[in-house]
């Protein structure tokens, strides 16, 4: 799953970038002490890969996540959105090595419905300056009930950014609204409560690397997390 990070792994797109009337290209990599993603710990120290191409709105984003150990899970995550005003909605296939009830080999090319590793979102959200709001369904592949029912596993986001002693903040509070094995909760559940601060630590005159540390709890599981990272990026 990809990181909030882009938006959220998920596909929130600045506003800026999309009215340009050019192709636009990313490329990036962060490295993380701790791959934590809507309060879920997925993975421990982390490269996860950006390359993306928008156009008037539109964009295309892989995104991934490798751990330095071979046993860690490995990840790829396909994202297709269009932004209009401060509207956003797109789609995003996830791909896992490792998957409960999926395929024990790690194939991706392998979509069959109750041994797949791959699950299908979609997301809509809306950006209102001081505050963004966005919500996540899972709508196809490797989710189901116990009983083997679709399970239409489902997150809200809402995230607040602020300026505080020359650095950027984000405050993030995430909730599951009912019963997921993915995300493992029994009903509504707080899963993510988060503080992220970023600064730019300038190497040349040209060149600088955006540090961040950020702290995560998940009242669901009872558990918390500090990460530490850095992103580069040309």
């Amino acid at each position: 799953m990809k990181r909030i990070l882009l938006f959220t792994i998920g596909l929130v797109m600045s506003i800026d970038i999309f009215a340009q009337d050019k192709i636009e290209t990313t490329i990036s990599g962060d490295i993380v002490s701790s791959y934590i993603c809507r309060g879920l710990k997925m993975g421990n120290v982390s490269i996860q890969p950006t390359l993306g191409v928008s156009y008037k709105g539109l964009s295309l984003i892989a995104w991934g996540s490798v751990g330095f150990n071979s046993d860690d899970m490995k990840e790829l995550d396909l994202s297709l959105g269009y932004t209009i005003g401060k509207l956003n909605i797109g789609i995003t296939d996830y791909w896992f090595s490792k998957m409960d009830g999926g395929d024990p080999d790690g194939r991706y090319f392998r979509y069959n419905a109750h041994s797949t590793n791959h699950v299908f979102e979609a997301n809509i959200g809306y950006n209102f300056g001081f505050t963004s709001l966005q919500w996540f369904t899972y709508f196809t592949g490797n989710d189901y009930k116990a009983d083997g029912k679709r399970a239409y596993s489902s997150y809200m986001e809402i995230t607040v950014p602020f300026k505080l002693s020359k650095m950027k903040w984000t405050a993030t509070g995430g909730i599951v609204p009912f019963t997921s094995g993915l995300y493992a909760t029994n009903g509504f559940a707080v899963t993510n409560l988060s503080l992220r601060a970023t600064k730019d630590i300038k190497v040349t005159d040209s060149f600088s690397i955006p540090i961040f540390g950020q702290v995560v709890a998940n009242p669901c599981s009872q558990k918390a997390y500090f990460i530490l990272g850095f992103t580069l990026k040309p």
